[in-house]
């Protein structure tokens, strides 16, 4: 199986590519507008950003959530070999087009290495282990090879071990209601008992989920977004990414997968 070190985002290995090849769009998340392919006015010559212990109070809460599960190193340092946009500008192009389809590579390795981990999915451990080895074998290809991957195609061929995870998980546990792509956006849902319940898509923007026990729920997708975690249970929750825990409002108290980092700004919005 891959490393899981691999799979999260390494800032120092990586040539800023977030910072350059995305867009950014001025809203709640973006304080400015930027085009894809223009660098963040933030971002230093040594790749660093100017102003990353202040991005939230500085308006760019969008950057504090974003996570590209290893992609940015990946093609920093084995796509491209190490040699960056800046000092080969004949790059640009194709390792800015790069970062999308890696990063959705990557970010299929992280599910299917997290199912692979489950005791619950021993029966799919040979599959998952077959999708694992060729992913792997495309993220390590050349930059033609990675652009020539058709990113829908190979999310249908691994979804049906994703759904069946989740299945096989949540079925252990007792499952619970299915809310997959539910409308949960504000909801009043603190204290309740998630366990084991299907919240692929679910959207959960600014729902209170204070003191929920979310444990073995499905998470794959959900829009978490500035919703209140502080003191929810998600030791064993499925599928949930650094991105999620960092676009939502947790604390010391919020119990997370040992996978996953607490956020450093909700250390911060809680002593403020």
């Amino acid at each position: 199986m891959p490393d899981r070190r691999t799979l999260t985002a390494d800032c120092s290995s990586c040539f800023a590519l977030c910072c350059v090849a995305l867009t950014f769009t001025k809203s709640a998340d973006f304080a400015i507008d930027k085009r894809a392919g223009d660098p963040c006015p933030n971002l230093r010559s040594d790749f660093r950003c100017g102003i990353h212990d202040r991005l939230r109070p500085k308006g760019f809460a969008g950057c504090t959530g974003y996570d590209c599960f290893g992609a940015g190193q990946q093609l920093s340092q084995v796509t491209f070999g190490g040699r960056s946009w800046r000092e080969a500008p004949e790059t640009r192009e194709r390792m800015f087009a790069a970062l999308p389809v890696m990063r959705h590579l990557h970010e299929l390795l992280w599910y299917l290495t997290e199912a692979r981990s489950l005791a619950a999915t021993r029966e799919i451990h040979a599959d998952l282990d077959t999708e694992i080895a060729e992913l792997e074998q495309i993220t390590a290809g050349d930059a033609d090879a990675v652009l020539a991957i058709d990113v829908d195609a190979r999310r249908a061929q691994v979804n049906p071990l994703l759904v069946r995870t989740s299945e096989l998980v949540r079925t252990g546990a007792g499952r619970k209601k299915d809310r997959r792509g539910a409308d949960l956006i504000g909801a009043k849902l603190a204290g309740a008992d998630l366990r084991s319940t299907n919240l692929r898509g679910a959207y959960l923007i600014a729902a209170s989920l204070r003191g929920a026990d979310l444990r073995r729920a499905d998470l794959i997708g959900a829009d978490l977004r500035d919703a209140d975690i502080r003191g929810a249970d998600l030791t064993d929750s499925i599928f949930l990414t650094q991105s999620q825990v960092n676009a939502a409002r947790g604390d010391a108290s919020t119990k997370l997968p040992s996978r996953l980092t607490r956020p450093s700004h909700w250390l911060v919005s809680a002593a403020g």
